[in-house]
């Protein structure tokens, strides 16, 4: 994407080079212009100016940490974005505008939306994102207007109350881009297609498309999402004990077929030992009755009682 951010590259000054400039030349000139026009209407001009010089330059001092920028702005004109560290001096009549540039954490908050097949669910995502862009976050979007908002009326915006104005827009995207991702899956498993991706089985899938939506919608900005990811998955409250049962019924549905497909395997495989090693012959009918009181045994829910039969196989 097109950028106008350009590197700031007018006059800037050693801070200290300056301080000692402010600190110690400008005093040796007062000493020098009072020895030279004492008494005279000359050196009262000539304080008013070296005084004047003095103050004017105190505003043009600034310090700038690492992953910390500013940009330049000279009388409502961009010059560009300064990224050096260190102890500077530039230009007092330069606005600088500090940003940083450090990666920040969002915690998102869950909110309710409908899923794919219109189950209301509870959704939430914790992200890291940082500025990439200090031209259009700065001049794209009203970052003044809302650090000014909340500030509540302070005639300076500070770098705190920028970065969480950008904070603020960064939440309303990502409430817009969860809502966007989460209609597009199924909360769960759909039984009609098995191999759906849906948001708790998606993982990693689901969050390369909720990082892709928010570069998109944040990209206008000049900000960049590092990592976005899920955090709080569940049903509604309205509905999660009717999902609840419904998972649990599916449980036991799984567990059963477990049950009955090693039942019906050893059954089967009793049958052919008996019939391999001729320990004993057995008609159709008896083996339906051994089948059958084998089921019994293996499938059900307690423990099989034994009963020894006294008489004979059929009675």
């Amino acid at each position: 994407m097109i950028t106008k951010e350009i590197k700031y590259d007018d006059a800037v000054v050693n801070g200290f080079l300056a301080l000692f400039l402010n600190l110690i030349v400008l005093p040796l000139l007062v000493v020098v212009s009072f020895m030279l026009f004492k008494g005279s209407i000359i050196m009262f001009f000539l304080l008013l100016l070296f005084l004047a010089l003095a103050v004017l330059m105190i505003p043009g001092y600034f310090s700038q940490e690492p992953n910390e920028a500013r940009v330049m702005v000279f009388f409502g004109k961009y010059k560009g974005t300064f990224t050096e560290t260190g102890f500077f001096w530039v230009n007092p009549f330069m606005n600088k505008k500090k940003l940083s540039l450090r990666a920040r954490n969002l915690d998102v908050e869950p909110i309710k939306v409908n899923d794919k097949i219109g189950n209301p669910i509870l959704i939430g995502l914790v992200l890291v994102w940082k500025l990439k862009d200090t031209y259009k976050a700065m001049f794209e979007i009203d970052a003044q207007t809302m650090a000014d908002n909340r500030g509540s009326g302070q005639m300076t915006v500070t770098v705190a109350g920028r970065m969480n104005a950008f904070e603020d827009f960064v939440r309303v995207q990502s409430d817009a881009a969860l809502r966007q991702v989460a209609g597009l899956y199924a909360y769960d498993d759909n039984e009609a297609n098995l191999d759906e991706l849906t948001l708790r089985s998606g993982g990693d899938e689901i969050n390369e498309q909720l990082e892709q939506k928010l570069n998109e919608r944040l990209a206008m900005a000049g900000m960049e999402i590092v990592e976005a990811r899920i955090n709080y998955l569940a049903y509604a409250p309205e509905i999660a004990a009717v999902m609840l049962r419904r998972q649990q019924a599916s449980a036991i549905i799984s567990a059963r077929e477990k049950i009955v497909e090693g039942a019906v395997s050893m059954v089967h495989m009793a049958l052919h030992k008996l019939s391999e090693e001729e320990i004993v012959e057995l008609d159709e009918e008896k083996k339906a009755a051994m089948v059958s009181n084998l089921l019994v045994v293996l499938c059900a829910d307690e423990a099989a009682q034994p009963v020894v039969n006294t008489g004979t196989l059929n009675h």
